[in-house]
């Protein structure tokens, strides 16, 4: 009963959304907390973050930034003086007004103490620009002071009352970099790369392809001149922005008064940007990849990449597998792959499959007593569920190749999907039809927010972005007909 129980998840093609929050929750990857809208990351859940974070944080190593921490806290004050972000943030505020507690006079639990009211409200940071350039003002005087590149690892809060685990939660786990420069050459270049690394991991990590492009005015980040991001395709052909990254011109600078002595002994204000990207990439990962037997990973970032599971009937069986499989965990472990050697007897092996299966892990070997006597090992791949037999000799090399040979597989179908599901729209009413079938719609736009958000209250879908790759040839908007510089990606999105 356990297998049946285990596999029980809702079909894709039934109800995508519930098949999601099935997944999440029975591959123990996430569960709902006692708080609204926040969730509890579970160890395996983590274990995958964690990859990403490592592959993350090398990358911005290797481009020069360091990372650093900052408070948790910010001044309501300082919130206020960046006139748009205050603006696009402050319906998502979380405020502390109070520092004490006192019994309650009726004995029942605790109250809010009045008399421990703040002078000034503080507010939990939805994100960090603000108590950032504050402390920037104290690190900058001189051109020889940037640029300052740094990141930080934090959560960060953001009152939603339409929750969905990972996707869209009230806390959520995530990195932002904040970087100082003398000229708006520097920091627009430091934007677009910024950009190229997280297209780069996105790709070669997590295998999900993705379009890179620039926000609208309506769509852009609150502050920012310039958002740039990463837009990938899900399954169910939805969109979700999986990274931004922006250029702020002197808008915090001025806002915090930051200003430098430059080359030719003039006092100017610094220029900045700021990027980021959240746990909102395991929504990205599993809406991707995943089947309706459950996860499936990308080698690179699956916590457990090879799972080994004997087939015994007693003792002496058992035994004279550990003996076959000890040299083979060896050799893999020092070829860099993580592997898991489950003979616990407190499950049967149907249980196991069915439960990696689900967990998905890239590739599983079975040995049984058979399987030695003829110097062979069962190996099944995750991503195609693909069964085959494979010779026990050298099956460490084998492995290594194949993992890689998934990574490239999974990557490919995500791009074939995506590509299957891009169309070129010139009419109104053909657009309105695609866009109902789900997918990338690729279409004029006059370049005016008016239209962009009458498109958006007709049939729901949002201008994604301006692909820095597109079609520049100009057309007509599909919607009132005036001239098009180049063709916007139009989807509904998560």
């Amino acid at each position: 009963m356990a297998k049946i129980e285990l596999k029980d998840l809702t079909k894709r093609a039934d109800n995508y959304s519930q098949w999601y929050n099935d997944l999440v929750i029975k591959a123990d990857l996430a569960e709902q907390s006692a708080v609204r809208g926040c969730m509890v990351i579970k160890p395996y859940g983590y274990a995958i973050w964690e990859k990403m974070q490592r592959e993350l944080d090398n990358r911005f190593k290797e481009t020069g930034h360091v990372n650093a921490y900052f408070p948790l806290l910010i001044p309501k004050s300082f919130l206020s003086r960046e006139a748009d972000h205050v603006e696009g943030f402050a319906k998502e505020c979380a405020v502390v007004t109070h520092h004490r507690l006192k019994n309650s006079p009726d004995g029942k639990g605790v109250i809010v103490d009045p008399e421990a009211r703040l002078e000034e409200e503080l507010i939990i940071r939805p994100t960090s620009e603000t108590i950032i350039w504050n402390t920037y003002k104290n690190w900058i005087t001189s051109y020889r002071d940037l640029p300052i590149l740094c990141n930080q690892w934090a959560n960060v809060m953001r009152w939603e009352m339409r929750t969905r685990m990972f996707l869209r939660t009230a806390e959520f786990l995530w990195q932002e970099g904040h970087t100082a420069h003398a000229t708006r050459e520097e920091a627009v270049e430091e934007a677009e790369k910024m950009l190229h690394v997280y297209a780069d991991c996105a790709e070669k990590c997590m295998a999900v392809p993705v379009v890179k492009g620039v926000k609208t005015a309506n769509e852009r980040f609150a502050g920012a001149i310039d958002t740039y991001t990463i837009e990938a395709m899900m399954q169910d052909g939805k969109a979700l922005q999986s990274g931004t990254s922006h250029f702020l011109g002197q808008n915090f600078a001025k806002a915090f008064d930051v200003k430098f002595i430059n080359k030719n002994n003039e006092q100017e204000y610094v220029w900045a940007t700021s990027w980021g990207v959240s746990t909102r990439l395991m929504g990205a990962l599993i809406m991707t990849h995943s089947d309706d037997n459950g996860l499936v990973l990308p080698p690179k970032l699956a916590p457990i990449q090879v799972v080994i599971i004997p087939i015994y009937k007693n003792e002496e069986q058992l035994n004279a597998i550990n003996a076959k499989v000890e040299p083979m965990l060896t050799k893999l472990k020092a070829m860099g792959v993580s592997v898991k050697y489950d003979n616990a007897d407190n499950k049967r092996p149907g249980f196991k499959f069915a439960d990696y299966e689900l967990k998905g892990v890239p590739v599983r070997l079975v040995l049984g007593a058979r399987d030695i006597e003829n110097g062979t090992i069962e190996v099944m791949r995750r991503d195609t569920l693909e069964k085959h037999s494979a010779s026990i000799e050298n099956i460490e090399e084998y492995v290594v190749n194949l993992l890689d040979e998934i990574q490239n597989n999974i990557y490919t179908k995500a791009l074939n999907h995506r590509e299957e599901m891009t169309y070129e729209v010139d009419t109104w009413e053909d657009f309105k039809e695609k866009i109902e079938q789900g997918g990338f719609i690729l279409a004029h736009w006059d370049g005016t927010t008016e239209t962009e958000v009458k498109i958006k209250e007709e049939t729901k879908a949002t201008i994604r972005c301006i692909p820095l790759d597109g079609d520049k040839t100009p057309g007509k908007c599909i919607y009132t007909g005036k001239p098009s510089a180049q063709r916007v990606i139009f989807a509904k999105n998560y």
